[in-house]
């Protein structure tokens, strides 16, 4: 059974940072892409952040360019989104996800999320 298991958020002042981890199990991780997505209430989900099987290919929301840094540990089976500077509108559920390209990933495998709030 295929399984993403977020890690690493919390609460958070503004101007900190989180490193969250995506635990991957039951499909072979280094033939994925994985992709970072985030969910904020009353907002539609949107994607932060994508990396390629061999980490060459990296995505980033625009917003969060320069602040954010996706990676993978293809020998751990998973995958890490390290924030900084951190805003109050990066407060959400973010999740990982797993799917062959980047992109909405809806047919892909998903985690169940780990929520991340920052203070002013």
């Amino acid at each position: 059974e295929a399984q993403l298991v977020e890690s690493g958020g919390g609460l958070v002042q503004a101007g900190g940072s989180l490193r969250l981890s995506c635990a991957v199990s039951g499909f072979t991780f280094v033939d994925y892409t994985i992709g970072w997505f985030r969910q904020a209430p009353g907002k539609e989900r949107e994607g932060v952040s994508c990396i390629g099987r061999r980490y060459i290919n990296t995505y980033y929301l625009e917003s969060v360019k320069g602040r954010f840094t996706v990676s993978r540990d293809n020998a751990k089976n998973t995958a890490y989104l390290q924030m900084t500077s951190l805003k109050p509108e990066d407060t959400a559920v973010y999740y990982c996800a797993a799917d062959s390209q980047c992109g909405s990933m809806q047919n892909g495998y998903w985690g169940q999320g780990t929520q991340v709030t920052v203070s002013p």
